[in-house]
């Protein structure tokens, strides 16, 4: 009978040791597929919470293992996204039209925008996350920069330089023990226009079945 096949993509045989110990790689590697999974409606945010747990303290291979024993290979993930994950993603536009990452696009780690006089909009309502960092280098003049979160996503702006500009930062109540799935960090500067943070809009049906504040808080 065959050995089992380690997130390294090696199967281990009968003279192999099962407690080989598991390098950085390893565990970045099965971190990713956690990630996209959860980004897939795969985990819930505890389960993901508790395998990353698992995973960024795992000091041997058959730890690994069976994190990602019930998932999908990433690379199947990902095709349904119809592209790859990517370290740096620069976008350069001058007065042209808006640029949008919406649906379901593939977060990458570093994403660089040179724009001016364009909307820019990134909305992470049903982006697929593989790390839980983003850094984003600002170069833009004009026009408003918003970035759309959904629970587990904080954004950072403290990094930001604003020149006859302003940030206007909303949020929605989440639950305090909701993990932190990605965490956004604006660096660089923007120079006239707005940066906007807010949660998805409420849809029409939302709307109608909203109810008085004072009624919403829990006892």
């Amino acid at each position: 009978m065959s050995g089992e096949i380690s997130p390294t993509g090696k199967r281990s045989g009968p003279g192999s040791s099962p407690e080989l110990r598991a390098s950085h790689a390893d565990r970045d590697r099965v971190v990713d597929v956690l990630r996209i999974a959860a980004g897939d409606g795969l985990l819930t945010a505890d389960e993901l919470d508790e395998r990353l747990e698992t995973a960024l303290s795992a000091r041997t291979l058959s730890e690994l293992t069976p994190l990602t024993a019930d998932l999908p290979p990433v690379s199947a993930t990902v095709g349904v996204t119809g592209a790859e994950v990517k370290d740096i993603v620069r976008i350069e536009q001058v007065h042209s039209g808006a640029v949008e990452r919406v649906g379901r696009w593939v977060v990458p780690r570093r994403l660089e925008l040179a724009v001016t006089f364009c909307e820019v909009t990134l909305d992470f309502t049903d982006a697929v996350i593989t790390h839980n960092t983003l850094r984003i280098d600002v170069a833009m003049t004009g026009k408003t920069l918003t970035l759309v979160t959904r629970p587990g996503i904080v954004v950072d702006t403290d990094g930001l330089q604003l020149a006859h500009s302003r940030v206007k930062y909303r949020q929605t109540p989440t639950n305090p023990d909701t993990p932190v799935t990605l965490r956004v960090e604006l660096v660089g500067q923007k120079a006239h226009g707005r940066v906007v943070v807010r949660p998805p809009r409420r849809t029409f049906g939302q709307w109608l079945l909203r109810r008085p504040a004072s009624l919403s808080v829990d006892a």
